[in-house]
């Protein structure tokens, strides 16, 4: 099947191209790439104003599957992944059963293969059972297809087993994509420690709890020469640690979600539950922190931390409301937000969800290169649209955006040289 894109703003940051350009699509690969191009037999689509991008990646995801299905499955997970413009998302390993071995990895590939609507990446457990007592089989995970170990929702406590995984993962050149986060610290604590916490009586999460283990994490990197991801940044001191890090040379990467570049925690108010994530929104500082690392270079990527609850684990007292909140299909425009509010160039923008997430799991992806695989994304820059929780093609509808009135989307998502999206 062959697909021509005509005339839209072609904007691939890997080689520096933003213009007026067509593009073809032969055979499932990028074909050519040039201003007034035909093609007998090919499916037109007309992208006059506009843009046209390597495929999204989301370098974090909960697709819970195996085993919470009742939240969300690799089905209806792609499909809200397409929907807001990706052509593939990284699973996070927290399933039941957690995926810290080759079988598990197998069962998530098959089933991305068979119904999924994007690529399925999925990313190990750094440890058994992400219980933190002993490395997972990294090797198996790496040889079935796993892109890089986490075992984010929890924090690897001990810093001798974190040494081990970063000096285990270098050999394959995969990165270790940390969870940061001292329990100790956070204690019985439900939101960010500050005025907003102590005016609703809530229990508060000092930002020390995260910034202090990606300052271990930081220096283990840094003794290993391993590569380490830092999944959510949230919190000023975190930016601080990485910016200073990557001065010394040490291999770190970092990503921040959209909640966390766009929310503070005066969201909490009203007890509003789908404003309760770990980590927690922070204050406006942090805030301005987060754009200013994305604006530096300091944090690589923008991934959306994609957590689905059923309404009946959100829908009760916030202290024992679950964390986290849906996000694949209003990261794009939370995105172009940035672009309009002068923190970044378009390209930047388009470079945080593509090329920079493929560089931080080695993809051979993120660009829109000749004979690379078709994986683009079609975004209208000025389409208006409000975001209704209800109509989320994600199985659950945990957001805080609900109401909210958003500028660009995705209008075409292609995938392997397939439509799979078109709004």
């Amino acid at each position: 099947m062959k697909i021509l894109i005509k005339g839209g703003r072609v904007i691939d940051p890997a080689h520096g191209i933003d213009g007026q350009f067509d593009l073809l699509i032969d055979n499932g690969r990028i074909s050519k790439l040039d201003k007034n191009l035909a093609a007998d037999g090919a499916e037109v689509i007309d992208a006059q104003g506009k843009l046209v991008t390597p495929g999204l990646i989301d370098l974090h995801v909960h697709l819970r599957d195996p085993g919470q299905e009742y939240k969300e499955d690799i089905i209806s997970g792609t499909r809200a992944a397409v929907a807001g413009g990706f052509t593939a998302v990284a699973c996070m390993p927290n399933t039941k059963p957690v995926n810290d071995n080759a079988s598990v990895t197998r069962y998530i590939l098959d089933k991305a293969a068979a119904a999924g609507f994007c690529h399925v990446l999925p990313v190990g457990a750094i440890t058994q059972g992400s219980k933190g007592e002993a490395l997972a089989e990294m090797g198996d995970m790496k040889e079935a297809g796993c892109v890089g170990f986490s075992d984010d929702g929890h924090p690897v406590t001990s810093g001798e087993l974190m040494r081990r995984a970063l000096e285990y993962a270098r050999p394959f050149g995969m990165p270790i994509i940390a969870h940061s986060e001292d329990l100790d610290l956070v204690g019985q604590g439900v939101m960010n420690e500050g005025f907003v916490a102590t005016e609703l009586g809530l229990k508060g999460i000092p930002w020390v709890s995260e910034a202090a283990p990606i300052a271990r994490d930081v220096m283990l990197a840094e003794f290993t020469g391993g590569h380490l991801h830092v999944a959510h940044v949230s919190c000023a001191a975190a930016v601080e640690i990485i910016r200073a890090a990557k001065k010394r040379g040490v291999r770190v990467t970092a990503e921040v979600t959209p909640h966390h570049f766009t929310l503070t925690d005066e969201a909490v108010r009203g007890y509003d539950t789908n404003a309760k994530m770990n980590p927690p929104l922070r204050g406006a500082e942090d805030v301005a922190a987060m754009r200013a690392g994305l604006a530096d270079g300091t944090i690589d990527a923008i991934a959306t931390d994609h957590a689905p609850h059923h309404i009946d684990e959100k829908n009760v007292e916030f202290n024992i409301a679950y964390n986290g909140i849906v996000g694949l299909e209003t990261a794009l425009p939370l995105t172009l937000r940035l672009v309009d509010d002068g923190v970044l160039s378009i390209s930047d923008a388009i470079a945080k969800l593509t090329i920079n997430p493929a560089r931080v799991l080695g993809l051979d992806s993120g660009t829109l290169e000749v004979g690379r695989v078709a994986d683009v994304t079609i975004i209208d820059p000025q389409l208006k649209w409000t975001v209704d929780a209800q109509k989320l093609v994600s199985k659950s509808k945990n957001t805080p955006f609900d109401g909210w009135k958003m500028v660009g989307a995705a209008t075409h998502t292609i995938v392997a040289g397939q439509i799979r999206y078109q709004r």
